[in-house]
């Protein structure tokens, strides 16, 4: 199973991503994890990012599907994985299309998790007045709205490209927990296993 994730910060695809992880036996790939033990293991793609990272510039597209590509040859890859951080852009999803094509793999569904960015804003409040000590740096509303514009700009365009693909499937992220995961769960046409 090949999956991406979307949704805006706060949706909480890392709750999900690491459920689907267990429950299918297939590895959550974080681009910036990647990045970060391609340079530490000296590949190629590594060196070549390093001296891009190293300059203070952002690392092309080309070079992260990449590493990308490395990543899913290895054999805990081979059941499939969730992309976690990448796509961000239509430019980045039409590169990793090309990518997996070359390598006769597809994806099988990018699963959109839909919530109400109001709601995310009022938790977001709520949980700074109750957080002893107050907030994380980056957890308070004012990082969040800024991170909120910075997805429907770069990254709400995904969905239209993946729905034009066929590939979209959503969800109400505004559920609990397990209500979202068995929503995900449906959307995928697999079922609930033997409790």
């Amino acid at each position: 199973m090949r999956l991406i994730l979307l949704g805006p910060p706060g949706a909480g695809k890392g709750t999900q991503a690491q459920r689907l992880v267990e429950r299918h036996e297939i590895v959550q790939l974080s681009t910036g994890d990647m990045l970060r033990a391609a340079v530490v293991a000296g590949t190629e793609i590594g060196l070549k990012a390093k001296a891009i990272m190293d300059r203070g510039e952002l690392v092309p597209d080309e070079v992260v599907v990449g590493i990308i590509k490395d990543r899913i040859e290895k054999t805990d890859a081979k059941n499939g994985f969730i992309l976690d951080g990448f796509p961000r852009t239509v430019g980045q999803a039409e590169a990793l299309d090309k990518m997996l094509k070359e390598k006769g793999l597809k994806l099988d569904a990018v699963v959109e998790i839909k919530v109400d960015e109001g709601i995310l804003l009022s938790r977001i409040e709520k949980r700074a007045g109750e957080t002893p000590g107050g907030p994380r740096a980056d957890d308070n509303a004012e990082a969040l709205k800024k991170r909120l514009a910075v997805y429907r700009e770069q990254t709400a365009p995904l969905v239209d490209h993946f729905r034009s693909k066929g590939l979209l499937k959503t969800v109400d992220g505004m559920k609990g927990i397990e209500e979202v995961a068995r929503s995900i769960d449906a959307v995928l046409g697999v079922g609930n296993p033997a409790s």
